[in-house]
């Protein structure tokens, strides 16, 4: 197995993002889970009061809940007081002993507490711990604690995804021109990838103090918004990019997934300006999650709703009155472009990597290295069948922040260090692409002095979500 030259970040140093992640976010995020569920728990009570036939399987769902939040509330305890991980319970579901296996080598070296264990590891196990809660009940087996969080932030990117809609049906009026000139599609392409990597910087895990202002901002879009934010693109290997995409002819693209919501939509958006106006691209799939994870990650659920709610002319707040679109304009565009995602789903353009209708939990040998602790250099010996699956591929796009982290192994590699190097043997293995807003220390192949010079400023660039990568690698 491959090991970096240089060690992982250190929870234990307080100028550290891991260190505030600790302390603040990871508080954060378990709490919201237990108010969440004394919520929903209380309606189910007031619920159950207002019959007079006694239901055993509501009472019982009621207790199942009641032990969870006890579970919860008992690990932000432990966690606050750097108390050792506890080994996740054999729940049926995948991983368990990977996560167990890991942790008791962690143990050996005394690196096995909430404040010594790798950050990485940590985070990953922390989210698995969780689910494990909810796996080993009846009622609750299936029950994603995040969901009313991805709902209701997604509810606020209305206005955005009209205005990218609108912009999609622009496209498809211009369709013979943008297909007859090559230079046009380049810039266009260009600005697709771009609005794909600034969608990720609204993700829950992070979100924990912003606005609905706050949220909008980071879901700008337009070309002054573009150029406006391209001064803080550190490492942009969009050239290298274009020509590896120009090179290609009816090739499939994977996008390894990140967020749901408005993030899930840009990639939808970029998915399809690749398969609709170039010739270069033929075939998306997409790469889900399959338990709840970093709050906001997209499971097949998550994959489903979203074409869902767009489609539903009550989810999101009436559209704006543009200077050129009226609301009505708004609404058709945003319909017209997902009637034609739903087409490509039903003819295999579009295509999940697992079944559409695979349950939270389930296993799947193509999907559950995506929930490991394991850096994805690991991929060829501890997923070999995802492995095999992704050299076919034309290019796979890997979206936002923890892939980043996972890519490179979140290791403190000096910002300078080629990407080639920091993906270890993974490099060369397929076409990779990396977009990623910078909210982790991890960064790679950025210009010393630039880092230095950041550093320096005290500007928290590598965590702010303010600054991005767009990292590209060619197959070998």
């Amino acid at each position: 197995m491959f090991e970096a030259p240089y060690p992982p970040y250190d929870p234990t140093d307080k100028s550290g993002f891991s260190y505030d992640t600790v302390i603040k976010r990871w508080p954060i995020i378990l709490t919201s889970v237990i108010d969440h569920l004394h919520r929903v728990n209380h309606d189910l009570f007031v619920q159950a009061q207002r019959t007079s036939i006694k239901d055993d399987s509501q009472d019982a769902k009621i207790k199942e809940a009641q032990e969870i939040i006890g579970k919860v509330s008992a690990l932000k305890y432990h966690m606050a007081r750097d108390h050792a991980l506890e080994p996740i319970a054999e729940d049926g579901e995948p991983l368990v002993d990977t996560y167990n296996s890991e942790l008791a080598q962690l143990g050996k070296s005394a690196k096995n507490t909430w404040f010594t264990a790798p950050w990485l590891y940590a985070e990953c196990y922390l989210y698995r711990l969780i689910r494990s809660y909810f796996a080993q009940t009846k009622h609750w087996n299936t029950y994603d604690p995040f969901l009313h969080q991805k709902q209701e932030t997604f509810k606020k990117s209305g206005e955005a995804i009209y205005h990218l809609a609108t912009t999609m049906h622009e496209f498809e009026v211009e369709r013979d021109l943008i297909q007859s000139d090559p230079e046009k599609l380049g810039v266009l392409f260009r600005e697709m990838c771009q609005m794909c990597l600034w969608g990720n910087a609204t993700d829950l895990s992070l979100l924990t103090h912003m606005s609905h202002e706050d949220i909008q901002r980071l879901q700008s879009v337009g070309k002054d918004a573009q150029s406006a934010r391209k001064e803080f693109i550190l490492k942009d290997d969009s050239e290298a990019l274009w020509n590896h995409i120009a090179s290609l002819k009816n090739e499939r693209v994977d996008f390894v997934l990140d967020n749901a919501g408005f993030e899930l939509v840009t990639d939808l958006i970029f998915a399809d300006f690749l398969v609709t106006y170039t010739p270069y691209v033929s075939k998306v799939i997409f790469h889900p999650k399959l338990i709840p994870w970093f709050v906001s990650d997209v499971m097949p659920p998550d994959f489903s709703s979203t074409i869902t709610s767009l489609l539903d002319p009550s989810f999101f707040p009436p559209p704006p009155s543009g200077a050129s679109t009226k609301p009505e304009e708004f609404k058709q565009n945003l319909e017209s472009m997902v009637m034609r995602w739903q087409k490509y789903i039903s003819d295999g353009t579009f295509e999940l990597s697992v079944p559409s209708d695979t349950k939270i939990g389930e296993g799947n040998a193509k999907a559950d290295f995506w929930t490991s602790p394991y850096p994805y250099w690991n991929m060829k010996e501890r997923a070999p069948e995802l492995w095999e699956g992704l050299i076919g591929s034309g290019l796979v796009i890997f979206k936002g922040d923890l892939n980043y982290r996972k890519l490179t192994g979140d290791i403190r590699w000096p910002a300078s260090t080629a990407f080639a190097t920091a993906i270890g043997p993974l490099a060369g293995s397929f076409p990779i692409l990396s977009l990623r807003t910078n909210k982790a220390d991890v960064v790679v192949g950025v210009d010393q002095d630039i880092a230095d010079r950041l550093d320096k400023s005290g500007e928290k660039w590598r965590v702010n979500g303010k600054f991005a990568l767009v990292s590209f690698l060619a197959r070998r």
